[in-house]
């Protein structure tokens, strides 16, 4: 699995902030309980000082500690059961100023013992790429679950063999099982149709289910990919705010690569050679791609090389989308 850095850069400075939020209101319930309840906060200095001071005893007397342990747990917890009555009799929680992680996994560190990245942060990570996908996909509204078969004729398409509902079931199946067994080396997809039939929503949706699962995604659309490359190949400044650099590592790292409008660009020979590096050195590194594109396999070909074909015929899974525009549809009604 590959973690975007800006991205967990991004998702860790999130994360440390509602640590230190946790911190200042656990600090302002100890005010508070030091002045409404200045018992219980006498009792939490009691509990942290008595351990200290028994064993301290005890060894220097050179006498078993058994003993001042058992004594120990017994003023301990009745320091403890004190304390959590003087709290819920006065309308708090038991724990109301308790020091717990909100995470016992990391204690809060965002870290496991062995460097991996924690579960908590991870869905801090996972919050902050969803909102970047958002910049370009309805994430909030296009997920598997709210896809619709409605709009999809039931009528056979003779040059198909089948109707673009039947067919649409058949892509929505391999899209939901490439999503939600995704893994690495789960391979590639290409998107081939004309527009309006789904092929951003189930992108859209693929993103989502990919994403919540802890894997970088990258959506973004051909155009601005390669301006990218572009910009970091001869050395000129991208959008505000963008690294073309860092840019293009991510498209050539990230776990899953999804590339709209594919052929809606200005060919050159740069755009050419940009589309065999991306596809060919994502295959290499076995890094899944989805191309979304309004041309056929073999326009693809024309448009970008037999090189870029063979591979794409090779190692893609070719999903057709045919049937009625549904931004057609959708504004009939």
């Amino acid at each position: 699995m590959s973690l975007d850095g800006t991205i967990l850069a991004a998702a860790r400075r999130r994360f440390l902030a509602d640590r230190e939020a946790r911190r200042a209101e656990l600090e302002r319930r100890r005010e508070e309980i030091e002045r409404r309840l200045p018992r219980v906060a006498e009792i939490d200095r009691e509990l942290r000082g008595a351990a200290a001071q028994l064993l301290l005893a005890a060894f220097e007397r050179e006498e078993d500690p058994e003993p001042a342990l058992r004594e120990l747990e017994g003023r301990n917890l009745a320091l403890q059961r004190e304390r959590a009555e003087a709290l819920v009799g006065a309308g708090y929680p038991y724990d109301y100023v308790d020091d717990a992680p909100a995470c016992p996994q990391c204690q809060d560190s965002g870290c496991l013992a062995d460097g991996a990245v924690c579960r908590c942060l991870m869905r801090y990570y996972t919050q902050e790429q969803n909102r970047r996908l958002s910049r370009l996909l309805d994430l909030g509204s296009q997920s598997f679950e709210t896809f619709s078969f409605d709009w999809y004729g039931t009528q056979a398409w003779e040059s198909y063999g089948r109707s673009p509902r039947e067919n649409m079931e058949i892509v929505f199946d391999i899209c939901t099982g490439f999503a939600r067994t995704f893994a690495y080396g789960s391979g590639n997809l290409l998107f081939t149709g004309p527009p309006g039939l789904g092929k951003t929503f189930l992108s859209a949706c693929i993103a989502r289910e990919v994403s919540g699962r802890g894997f970088s995604v990258v959506y973004d659309t051909a155009a601005h990919i390669f301006q990218s490359f572009e910009s970091g190949k001869f050395g000129r400044e991208g959008l505000p705010g963008e690294d073309p650099e860092r840019e293009i590592e991510r498209c050539l790292h990230c776990d899953l690569l999804i590339m709209d409008d594919l052929g809606t660009e200005m060919l050159t020979s740069f755009v050419q050679a940009t589309v065999y590096r991306l596809v060919n050195e994502r295959l290499l590194s076995r890094k899944s791609t989805l191309l979304s594109t309004n041309l056929s396999v073999q326009e693809l070909g024309r448009r970008y090389g037999e090189a870029v074909l063979s591979r794409v015929q090779g190692e893609y899974g070719c999903l057709v989308f045919f049937g009625e525009d549904i931004r057609l549809l959708k504004r009939d009604r």
